[in-house]
């Protein structure tokens, strides 16, 4: 038929069809498709341009599925940023309820009695101990801070606990802890990338028990509460690290423990319910 068509003087495209009548839209895709065929053997344009057609057709289906994803990741993206600072809100939030049960323990009284004259405040809710002869204990921990000048708390920076122990040990147990941070050159360490409890810096295990008159004299003073076969955990020896990536993740975007806690250039809202706990603490 396409033969005949020409040999009676019709104009046909490459692939047979009878033109568009004037006026109508021509996709430009069709005409790419027309002027690649030229040259080509009649069957061999028709079926490559239906070939070609049907890739056309699927370009509005491949540009919906293009804005879809477009429009979707930075949902997803969102959505993941905010899953990641859950972690530390939720830390923080534990914090607070730790700080707070201590406060309120008979057994704390020096530490309660004792608040007032700290530099810092640093608060693990949650740290692990396990082993079988060789162990160890690990977990995270916030740090705020006293405004020398203003006397206003500040914070929280992240940090992680490390310790490792060597001795009879067996089983799990889950400690809190909270420690006081007595001097200037406790604080200092605080802003170092990491350092070591009891080398770089002297601590001491804070007394228990309603007339605890202890004066004790440390950089930190530690006290912790845990549940399984330990008594407790013996700080001495604890790695202290900033958590970069975790502070980065809370305050959205690079800050360090100066920033947070020295230059105060930084702050969050989800922080206020801490920061008011230990700041109401620390007036008595």
């Amino acid at each position: 038929m396409f033969l005949q068509a020409q040999r009676n003087g019709e104009r046909r495209d490459a692939c047979g069809r009878a033109p568009a009548p004037a006026g109508a839209r021509q996709s430009g895709c069709r005409r790419q498709v027309y002027c690649a065929m030229r040259g080509l053997q009649p069957f061999a344009r028709h079926a490559r341009c239906t070939l070609r057609m049907g890739i056309c057709m699927q370009q509005p289906l491949r540009s919906w599925i293009g804005t879809a994803i477009t429009v979707a990741l930075p949902t997803m993206v969102f959505a993941t940023a905010v899953c990641a600072q859950s972690d530390q809100r939720s830390l923080v939030t534990a914090a607070t309820l730790t700080f707070a049960n201590f406060k309120n323990d008979p057994d704390m009284a020096w530490l309660q009695r004792n608040l007032g004259r700290a530099k810092a405040v640093m608060i693990a809710p949650e740290i692990t101990k396990a082993g079988f002869i060789l162990g160890g204990s690990g977990g995270r921990a916030v740090v705020v801070a006293r405004d020398a000048k203003s006397g206003k708390w500040v914070g929280p920076a992240f940090y992680t606990v490390a310790t490792a122990s060597v001795g009879f040990q067996a089983g799990i147990s889950v400690s809190e802890m909270v420690t006081l941070v007595m001097t200037d050159k406790g604080l200092n360490s605080l802003l170092a990338d990491s350092f070591k409890m009891g080398g770089d810096a002297a601590v001491a295990a804070g007394p228990v028990g309603a007339g605890a008159q202890t004066d004790l004299v440390a950089d930190f003073v530690s006290f912790s509460r845990a549940k399984g076969i330990y008594g407790g955990i013996n700080f001495d020896g604890t790695i202290v690290s900033t958590s970069d990536k975790w502070n980065r993740i809370y305050y959205g975007k690079p800050v360090t423990a100066s920033d947070i806690l020295v230059r105060m250039s930084v702050r969050s809202k989800q922080a206020n319910e801490l920061l008011n706990v230990v700041t109401a603490a620390t007036r008595k």
